[in-house]
């Protein structure tokens, strides 16, 4: 998919261009003439951004807010220069995300280290920082009214520390950033979507994962607003699927040694999901699909195995 998808009034799906077509998201909320985006994408995705502004006849000083999930930064990494075209908009964020979008730099460091430099550039490309005076740290629960509208942003740690989830209870669409996982169209199998754990470094934790997507299914959402990629109609069946990958890699993981390289720990992860998109009824060659998560995950997973290592878990 490319473009723009519209899966409710008022609610648009913009791929932001961010590796290849149908690989990374931001949300467009829009109540009359005023307006909201729910991440931003990598730095480069910003024109993006401002382009479906113009396509849905919005002027730039409508948009009241930019909500970023988490900081990492092809969710949060346009935040700065985003902000910039948009005169009226606070950034609304985690309140441990605030230094991070404030001075980017450790960031964009971690990131270079865990892409590599050409990649990095090539994809992310760094970040600009955003004015501390326009950030507000929102606190779990707090409502953000866009006209008639309430969005209730939702502490969800599991993914990151600095994780959180925006409800809509209008359109009742959960954008839901990292913590409910990824889900490629690309990957499907027929109407099944293939539901994975996003692990990516360096806060991956299993319980707090399943604590916050049963948290979210309280909620009874009828859209899945992902992240990594697009909408999905919400249903029991894709938390039972996303807890039970969620188990099968905090249980691959105690059993794989933390000191081992990095390529076993990827062709370990990567059997895994061969073994359950084939039972799903998946086709294998999508594999070629989740090269860069399997690696990311891998990464992730191994950290977290090397801190309940020194915790003596």
């Amino acid at each position: 998919m490319s473009g723009y998808q519209e899966i409710h009034a008022g609610v648009t799906c913009i791929d932001v261009g961010y590796v290849r077509p149908g690989f990374a998201a931001a949300w467009l909320i829009r109540e009359g003439e005023r307006a909201v985006f729910v991440e931003t994408g990598p730095l480069p995705s910003v024109p993006r951004l401002l382009a479906c502004l113009r396509a849905k006849a919005l002027a730039p000083d409508a948009v009241e807010a930019v909500i970023v999930t988490h900081v990492h930064l092809d969710h949060a990494g346009g935040a700065g220069a985003l902000l910039h075209h948009l005169p009226n908009a606070r950034l609304l964020t985690h309140p441990a995300g605030v230094a991070h979008l404030t001075d980017p730099s450790r960031l964009v460091a971690g990131a270079m280290e865990v892409y590599g430099e050409a990649l990095f550039l090539a994809t992310l490309a760094g970040a600009v920082p955003v004015d501390p005076a326009r950030i507000d740290a929102v606190p779990d629960g707090e409502c953000f009214r866009l006209g008639e509208r309430r969005l209730t942003l939702l502490h969800t740690p599991g993914h990151s520390l600095n994780h959180l989830c925006v409800w809509d209870e209008a359109s009742r669409c959960l954008f839901s950033g990292d913590a409910c996982g990824i889900a490629y169209p690309a990957c499907a199998a027929g109407d099944r979507p293939f539901l994975f754990p996003a692990t990516t470094p360096t806060q991956f934790d299993p319980e707090q994962y399943v604590a916050s997507v049963r948290r979210l299914a309280d909620l009874r959402p009828e859209w899945l607003c992902l992240t990594h990629f697009g909408p999905l109609p919400w249903s029991d069946a894709l938390v039972g699927d996303l807890e039970e990958m969620v188990a099968r890699y905090r249980d691959l993981a105690m059993t794989l040694d933390e000191s081992l390289p990095q390529e076993a720990w990827v062709a370990a992860l990567t059997a895994l999901t061969r073994e359950r998109m084939a039972q799903l009824g998946g086709a294998d060659q999508t594999l070629a699909w989740l090269r860069e998560d399997m690696t990311l995950n891998a990464q992730g997973l191994a950290l977290w195995k090397k801190r309940m290592a020194r915790r003596g878990q």
